[in-house]
């Protein structure tokens, strides 16, 4: 059970940079370190997206591909490379597996990590910790480490060069960050000053992307990095990761989060983006807490972004035998975060998931 005495703060990273041409900084900042010897970990899109704009560091370094989710097995390898490479720092450029990874080897070795979104598809740039999967792909658990990362450089002109898909699904992971730190905390008593500052920036993820969410995403899919686009990238970065880093367990996970980790129980999910499924986990959080009315309200605005919002936008055939059942199940598996709504018992979620289905089609949520 949560509890207001175990709040734990860790708000931001030590530094972080956001503005174009920022990575002309990372040899000044490494020299500042008396730092003599990295190791960059990246993917092959990333550091095809990223290289072009990437400032060599001014020491030796060593170049890495990753190979595999974020596992534990494969943090343990970048770590043990790291090591052999007598390494004194790492840097992650890549999408949040990549960020993910490069903060659990740096915390199993004990590294300082830079870390360089190609992606604003989650705050994973901000946040110290790591979502792990199995070799299945299947959600495993998230581990929150002891030490915040020690530099963030965000490029815009990196980002504005990705795929828009990343960034509709950082708009909906980046969402449910008030609907989770709400659900979780309307009823306390009392609400601490980091409480408080976790919930304003929830607020204001909510409210800033479904204000300006679509005209990013008409700024990526032209190439021009706008106002709305740096904000809307700033938001899901850093104002969503501050939920988290201020609220604790109050603004990490809850319903939503937990209906993700049932979709990734399906194979058919697997290909579906982490926030396009933490988008539909919202809407059946929602139905879970009987509020029909708030599903309404975003219906039209996850139209507008290409969110998904039933079992057939996920590649999911209603009909399926047991696929309801196997995300229930799932998603409700001892030590999920939606325990904290009070949700037990696995035929909950597939009413609710039913129950957001029948809602779908007897609704006109569009007009």
């Amino acid at each position: 059970m949560l509890t207001l005495s175990s709040i734990q703060v860790q708000g931001a990273p030590a530094i972080y940079h956001c503005y174009q041409g920022v990575l002309e900084l990372l040899p000044e900042k490494i020299a500042e370190q008396r730092f003599s010897r990295g190791l960059l970990l990246h993917g092959e899109k990333s550091w095809e997206a990223a290289k072009r704009h990437f400032v060599d560091p001014g020491v030796p370094m060593t170049y890495i591909s990753y190979q595999n989710d974020c596992t534990h097995e494969e943090a343990d390898r970048i770590g043990k490379t790291a090591l052999e490479e007598s390494s004194e720092f790492i840097i992650g450029i890549g999408g949040g597996k990549i960020l993910d990874l490069a903060k659990a080897a740096g915390s199993r070795t004990g590294l300082p990590v830079i870390l360089i979104p190609t992606l604003a598809s989650n705050c994973a740039a901000w946040t110290p910790l790591s979502v792990f999967y199995d070799l299945e792909g299947n959600f495993e658990e998230y581990t929150v480490f002891p030490r915040s990362t020690w530099l963030v450089l965000v490029e815009p002109n990196i980002l504005i060069e990705s795929p828009s898909s990343f960034l509709r699904a950082g708009i909906g992971d980046t969402i449910a960050k008030w609907y989770e730190a709400d659900v979780l905390t309307r009823d306390l008593p009392t609400k601490e000053v980091p409480l408080e500052i976790a919930l304003q920036a929830a607020r204001l993820c909510r409210d800033t992307l479904l204000r300006e969410g679509r005209e990013a995403l008409k700024a990526l899919e032209a190439g021009t990095i706008t106002d709305s686009f740096k904000r809307t990238v700033e938001t899901i970065i850093m104002a969503g990761g501050m939920v988290g880093g201020f609220g604790d367990q109050y603004g990490r996970i809850s319903g939503a989060h937990s209906i993700h980790n049932g979709l990734t129980h399906l194979p058919e999910t697997h290909s579906i983006l982490h926030g396009d499924k933490v988008a539909y986990g919202i809407l059946v959080q929602l139905a879970l807490e009987g509020r029909p009315e708030e599903i309404k309200r975003l219906l039209p605005h996850y139209r507008e972004l290409g969110l998904p919002v039933s079992l057939s936008d996920l590649r999911i055939d209603p009909e399926r035998k047991n696929a309801v059942e196997t995300i229930a199940a799932a998603a409700t598996a001892p030590g999920e975060s939606i325990h904290f709504m009070h949700i037990t018992d696995a035929q909950q979620v597939t009413a609710g998931i039913q129950q957001l289905e029948e809602w779908l089609v007897n609704a006109t949520p569009y007009s």
